[in-house]
């Protein structure tokens, strides 16, 4: 199958006859990725599932209005992340647990997880990683696991390049701590 750049695939999607055949292309290009993004955030693969379907239907409602004024893999991982964040959001309010009690859940599900494939360390990695805010945590996500640039973190969160490193710094440290600690 032959790659295209966003660019192309954003070219090929505003055409009418061949809207469906890029739409795919997109999807496959970036399915893992996004997957992966969530995951760390809900921890749970069917809610995972749940929220990467909603932000296929958005991309899909949304994407004839794309404008580029950024880049397209910063404006998916947009969407993944606040349709990630809302689901917590829901989550916490839906059953009125306070959010200490949503990272312990969370917790809980990733021992019992079937899909989970990770050793003793990177089980206790992400438990760290759960006992930090939610925007510390997503902040050290992309930066950690995914390897993003603070510049496209920066449009992707709409917070300063500033604020990112001293969060991502202040999550890291607490993680040592965890660590150390348990």
């Amino acid at each position: 199958m032959e790659e295209y750049s966003d660019k192309e695939l954003l070219i090929k999607f505003r055409e009418e006859n061949t809207r469906s055949y890029a739409y795919n292309l997109l999807v496959k290009k970036y399915q893992k990725r996004l997957y992966t993004h969530i995951r760390r955030m809900l921890i749970d693969h069917d809610d995972t599932n749940d929220v990467l379907q909603n932000v296929w239907i958005k991309v899909w409602n949304n994407l004839l209005g794309f404008k580029e004024e950024s880049q397209l893999f910063t404006w998916l991982y947009r969407i993944a992340t606040n349709e990630s964040l809302s689901f917590l959001k829901k989550k916490r309010t839906r059953f009125f647990i306070p959010m200490v009690d949503v990272e312990y859940q969370l917790s809980k599900s990733l021992e019992d997880d079937n899909y989970f494939r990770g050793d003793e360390i990177q089980l206790k990695l992400q438990k760290a990683i759960l006992t930090l805010p939610e925007k510390q945590r997503l902040v050290f996500n992309m930066k950690y696991y995914e390897n993003f640039k603070y510049e496209d973190m920066s449009k992707v969160l709409g917070t300063s390049v500033g604020a990112l490193k001293a969060s991502y710094h202040i999550a890291v440290k607490k993680i040592e701590e965890f660590v150390v600690k348990n």
